[in-house]
């Protein structure tokens, strides 16, 4: 296990205030918090929008009950925490499970995977629309423009506890990051590209703003499926590029790294939805 208590801002402690033994609130933990209940507030702006649910100069109600947001945020709030750490043990640090199991437990420490998130937030997503009676679709497009704010705070609790860096570098802006071997002297160390703070521009501002205009200017929640494969491409493109310049995560796949792996079946679904999405012959009403 590396040291989880160093940050690449010189000074800077990851942990906010001890509480007791091991158990510590610290600024990972709250980068979450603060993921979650911004996206639970967007979320709930989204759907009492009667704009966005109808083409443009119309109204219409959204397919989703205003009531819904508390309901939601906790199943999507545990199928974030419980995949993307199974995510994280099973795609990148499998030996965990014989070696260390307990490690499994300590979502604090840092560890999420993206891939293994989505799939919870996915399960989520089914279990809700059908005990609801929800069009699935539509519920998940109402999710998609408010993933980004997740991930801009989670890829800023990444840089915050120096892990998933990027490659070394000695670029005007390259960083050291003492997490990489602490028993080391940090100006030993070689500069990397601050990739965590790549991701949290892309797949976070930028993904957010795209989307926004997606469903406000072009109306895409009037089409069913349309705004989470646009959302599936969007953050596929993003987090592909970046993979060049992250340091791989663990052994590469097919000449590939984990990230760019596990992002292509998001291409490939998010090709697929918008061209079902566009083939239909009128947007819902």
């Amino acid at each position: 296990m590396y040291d989880i208590n160093c940050s690449p801002i010189p000074g800077f402690n990851p942990v906010i205030f001890h509480l007791f033994g091991p158990i510590s609130l610290r600024w990972y933990s709250l980068a979450y918090i603060a993921g979650l209940l911004l996206g639970a507030w967007y979320f709930s702006k989204i759907i009492k929008n009667k704009a966005l649910w109808a083409p443009r100069g119309k109204t219409a109600a959204a397919p989703i009950p205003t009531t819904l947001t508390e309901d939601l945020l906790f199943w999507c709030t545990l199928g974030v925490i419980v995949g993307g750490r199974l995510g994280f043990v099973l795609f990148y640090r499998t030996e965990w499970i014989w070696e260390q199991p307990l490690s499994i437990l300590l979502t604090w420490t840092g560890g999420m995977s993206f891939h293994g998130g989505f799939l919870g937030v996915v399960a989520a997503i089914l279990y809700v629309a059908r005990t609801r009676k929800i069009n699935t679709f539509s519920l998940a497009d109402a999710i998609a423009p408010v993933v980004p704010i997740g991930l801009f705070f989670g890829r800023l609790a990444n840089f915050i506890n120096g892990e998933l860096y990027g490659r070394v570098w000695d670029g005007p802006w390259a960083m050291r990051f003492p997490c990489e071997n602490p028993s080391v002297q940090a100006a030993l160390l070689p500069t990397r590209h601050p990739s965590q703070l790549y991701e949290a521009a892309l797949e976070g501002i930028v993904l957010l703003i795209a989307l926004r205009i997606a469903i406000t200017w072009f109306r895409t929640l009037t089409r069913p499926g349309l705004t989470t494969g646009l959302f599936f491409v969007g953050y596929g493109v993003f987090r592909t590029a970046i993979e060049f310049v992250r340091e791989p995560d663990a052994g590469l796949v097919f000449g590939m790294t984990r990230g760019m792996a596990y992002s292509i079946p998001l291409w490939v679904a998010g090709g697929v939805l918008i061209i079902l999405a566009l083939r239909k012959s009128a947007p819902v009403k």
